[in-house]
């Protein structure tokens, strides 16, 4: 039989023309006669030159983060945050709320729709996540926790009275400034007391709960509660001559007056609100007046407030507010300042917002550098979504704010009214200021007992099994502890442990001690001159009482030092004289008894 050939003819189809080749492979020598074959090819570009290799499309690289404006949780940063949650609970709970839970998203038109022009939330409605339609209903992410509520009360005409508390995420398209707290997506922890009541008197308990709750986190003196009425402010811009159409936005630009100076203010009022100059003049005179009641009696001399229809009654709901505050000795941490204004358009009353250091911009946006304005001018609206954490013209801001909003239930329900005051507390800002100040290591979980092992040597046991029972005695009696997932651990593994974690005592086991129904417990971190820096022995049959004893005495001291820390002028003690306290209840940490002398 007559051998045959075949030609196969391969092309790769090269980028430009290139001369086919003619190939006799060897190997088709051993093939049946019927498949011998010669190759035609075209040579590969890369051949003729390799660098057309590398100029071949590469698929983007993709980086692991977070979006803009979020961030995860773990360790040190979720023990001191829980503890946050924990003080305001704690608070709510205090004054008889009760929690409740509604969606992460709204309808859009419940966020954002009528009857106000620019929605619920005045000039912000454009932070506002809209989503995409998913089946015939348009949603966003909620703005806020108020909202809801009212729209919550609405739904639910059988509630006609409740204090209720939340605590949830919410959502802001705003640039954000992660280290200062400026979040897109963060916590806030509402308050508020909905239902008719005698005037002023819920008010007056919110502001009470503002102060236990920045005093339960160890903030006494270092926060001021700016307190106004959009009564009062209402009427100040009528009597100067603002149009009734252009109150809201001329109240949206004196809101600025805590992060620009009143000329920059006045300019958007004349430049960008179309304010007659002369009625800005006039306003100017008003908003840089803070004072308490002092202040209060000082408008109520002018005349022409006076006889303000407004004014009257922002006279007479700071009147009795004022008088409330001194009953629930509650006033001493109140600024009476007619610069706040709060931008959010439901607001009807009463109006606070709480500040401490760091709220304010350290540099204002008019004395930045001009060429870091002409940088962000060319990065247009890009920079708008890089965060300014360093930018030294952006504050944290307000860490709690709120107010009476009597009409925003009405807006659902219709006839129906259910007057509402409340206050929402930023967990996020609060979070990053204690974060800032914390001077020592902090601990990255809860647990207050580390359970160790003392021994060594080839006959060491390791004693694992006794550790497990002390372990579960000190759970039995609900005393956060652990120990090591080792059966022979070191004993400096095991402290390392526990340092890392800033756990404050230890329960070390030993042999010998067992034997005599004693284990020592020792805390940590005491200095190398203390009487009980290497700990003391404890009875077994007591044991679950001496640590709790302990946990709690050590809990009171800590709370007497930062306290001590804190205080800047209190009773005549300054300075270093607060600083050789302090150090002093500190060495007193973990035996004896502590008495502090007035």
């Amino acid at each position: 039989m007559q051998s045959s050939w075949i030609l196969a003819i391969r092309s790769v189809r090269p980028s430009r023309r290139l001369a086919p080749t003619l190939t006799f492979r060897p190997t088709c020598l051993s093939a049946p006669a019927s498949r011998r074959c010669f190759h035609i090819s075209s040579p590969r570009p890369q051949d003729i030159n390799p660098a057309i290799e590398d100029m071949a499309p590469k698929a983007p690289k993709f980086e692991i983060k977070t979006p803009k404006g979020t961030r995860d949780w773990s360790g040190a940063d979720m023990v001191l945050r829980e503890k946050i949650f924990n003080t305001i609970t704690n608070v709510f709970k205090r004054h008889g709320g009760v929690t409740i839970d509604t969606p992460v998203f709204e309808l859009k038109e419940i966020l954002a729709g009528k009857p106000h022009p620019t929605g619920k939330y005045g000039e912000d409605s454009k932070l506002i996540y809209d989503l995409a339609d998913q089946g015939g209903e348009l949603c966003s992410l909620r703005y806020d926790l108020t909202v809801p509520f009212a729209r919550f009360l609405a739904m639910n005409k059988d509630i006609s009275q409740i204090k209720r508390y939340h605590i949830a995420k919410v959502y802001r398209r705003d640039q954000p400034a992660v280290k200062k707290g400026r979040m897109r997506e963060f916590y806030q922890c509402d308050f508020d007391i909905a239902g008719l009541y005698d005037p002023m008197i819920p008010d007056a308990e919110i502001i009470r709960i503002i102060n236990e709750v920045f005093e339960g986190l160890g903030w006494q003196g270092k926060y001021t509660i700016k307190l106004n009425s959009r009564k009062i402010l209402d009427g100040i811009f009528q009597v100067c001559g603002v149009p009734e159409a252009s109150i809201r936005p001329i109240s949206s630009a004196v809101d600025k007056l805590d992060k620009m100076p009143w000329e920059d203010v006045r300019k958007e009022m004349v430049e960008e609100k179309g304010l007659a100059p002369e009625i800005a003049d006039k306003i100017g005179k008003y908003v840089v007046l803070k004072g308490k009641r002092d202040l209060l009696e000082q408008l109520q001399k002018d005349e022409e407030l006076a006889a303000n229809p407004s004014m009257q009654q922002g006279f007479a709901d700071m009147d009795l507010l004022f008088t409330y505050l001194d009953a629930f000795n509650a006033g001493h941490s109140v600024s009476f300042d007619l610069s706040l204004a709060r931008g959010l358009d439901y607001y009807t009353g009463v109006i606070y917002e709480v500040v401490t250091e760091g709220s304010a911009p350290k540099v204002s946006a008019a004395s930045a550098d001009a060429s870091a304005e002409k940088s962000k001018k060319k990065k247009g609206k890009a920079g708008e979504d890089e965060d300014r954490s360093d930018d030294p013209t952006v504050g944290i801001g307000s860490v709690a704010a709120g107010g009476r909003y009597d009409n925003l239930v009405g807006m659902f329900s219709g006839k129906t009214q259910v007057p509402c005051v409340g206050i929402s507390f930023g967990i996020d800002r609060i979070f990053s200021i204690m974060r800032a100040n914390q001077a020592k290591k902090e601990r990255k979980n809860e647990v207050d007992v580390f359970v160790m092992a003392f021994g060594g040597g080839k006959d060491f046991t390791g004693l694992l099994k006794e550790r497990s029972e002390i372990a579960a005695r000190l759970w039995d009696a609900n005393i956060k502890a652990e120990f090591l997932y080792k059966v022979k651990p070191k004993l400096q593994n095991q402290f390392k442990a526990a340092e890392a974690n800033g756990v404050p005592f230890a329960l070390i086991l030993g042999e010998d001690e067992l034997a005599q129904g004693k284990i020592k417990i020792k805390e940590m971190g005491l200095p190398e001159d203390h009487p009980l820096k290497e700990g003391e022995l404890i009875d077994l049959k007591n044991l679950t009482k001496e640590v709790q004893v302990r946990i709690e005495r050590k809990k009171q001291l800590d709370a007497i030092v930062a306290q001590a820390e804190g205080l800047r002028v209190v009773g005549g003690i300054k300075g270093e004289d607060v600083k050789v306290e302090a150090a002093w209840l500190r060495r007193e940490r973990g035996g004896r008894e502590v008495k502090a002398e007035n």
